[in-house]
């Protein structure tokens, strides 16, 4: 399972492999020869004497490119003497991540890594800074564009491959209440990697009194795209009443990467299998009574006749006095079987 980070300190590299540095948020990085200094996804920034020029604030951490690991942008500084910046958006810096040490001097000092070298474009108002930093150990490999929602184009449950706060373990801000008794994900992914998505499986914690059933394309393990979503249907019926939530922990596995695991809340107050044998009783006498009436309506048409029906023969007197056939002639009323009047 792959569970989103907790700040936007992380990165997806090149080989789908997931680097969370939200322990490293304002880790300073110093270099001495330009007095620049890296707070690590934070800002860049370059002390003197004179005060503190600001380089930019932390905007996006993406694969590098060439021989660099990793690539951070930094926006927003000051704008004194960078007036004519592009959209005069201020100072800005570019730094680029290698992991190891740098190859122009001795090993970091600092366990976290050290800057490496520091240039300046004037003219653009950026600085450039080359960092190595200690990331031998790889992340888990993430199905990046794979989504799960409540809806279509959402994203709720998984975003990215990567599955969000609230539903990376059973929380009961979260929980479904007792008598919802379904629900339906949406699965999205990328359409050249759809065929990666295997059947998913599930579990539930505790292990009785929560009846759970999959249902759905997302069930039989259907190729899900953007263009044509999944379904996958969760049916959950209470057996039993628990304190705390059920937990129902389901898994995708996917062919290279690793399974996108999410897990949902159940409440259960009240139990619900008695009610459900009620509510199919009921059907069952419903269904029985009308067949009984049609039986019986078709037997008395074809043996006595439709005068044998329940208000049929006051229905035709009603007629034939209306319509003033026979209206003056009681022996005609006798006649018909009506009585006399």
């Amino acid at each position: 399972s792959v569970a989103a980070p907790s700040s936007s300190c992380y990165v997806i590299d090149k080989n789908k492999e997931l680097f969370d540095f939200t322990e490293w948020v304002g880790h300073a990085f110093e270099f001495t020869g330009n007095d620049v200094v890296v707070r690590f996804c934070k800002d860049v920034e370059q002390r003197s004497s004179e005060g503190y020029v600001d380089f930019g604030h932390f905007g996006y951490f993406v694969p590098g490119s060439s021989s660099k690991n990793f690539r951070q942008e930094y926006y927003g500084g000051d704008l004194r003497l960078c007036e004519n910046s592009f959209d005069k958006m201020g100072r800005a810096a570019q730094v680029d991540i290698k992991c190891g040490s740098c190859s122009n001097q001795e090993p970091c000092a600092d366990k976290y890594g050290c800057i490496c070298s520091v240039s300046y474009d004037n003219m653009k108002c950026r600085v450039f800074v080359e960092l190595a930093i200690s990331c031998a150990q790889t992340g888990s490999r993430v199905f990046e564009g794979f989504t799960v929602g409540f809806h279509p184009r959402s994203y709720e449950v998984v975003f990215n491959g990567m599955t969000q706060l609230g539903f990376d373990k059973a929380h009961n801000g979260y929980s479904f209440p007792t008598e919802h008794t379904r629900v339906s994900l949406y699965l999205t992914a990328v359409s050249s990697l759809s065929g990666l998505v295997g059947k998913p499986n599930f579990k539930v914690y505790p292990g009785k009194g929560l009846d759970v059933k999959l249902s759905g394309s997302g069930a039989v393990g259907s190729p899900p795209t953007t263009l044509s979503p999944t379904i996958l249907d969760v049916s959950w019926t209470c057996e039993q009443v628990l304190d705390t939530a059920y937990e129902v922990s389901i898994s995708i596995p996917v062919k290279g990467y690793n399974p996108v695991e999410f897990s949902l809340a159940k409440t259960c107050e009240y139990t619900q299998s008695g009610w459900a044998i009620f509510g199919v009783i009921c059907c069952v006498l419903i269904v029985a009574s009308m067949v009984f009436c049609c039986a019986t309506f078709i037997y008395r048409t074809r043996v006595e006749g439709l005068d044998a029906l329940p208000g049929v023969t006051i229905l035709s007197a009603c007629l034939e006095a209306v319509s003033g056939e026979n209206a003056g002639n009681p022996a005609a009323w006798e006649q018909k079987g009506y009585g006399s009047i």
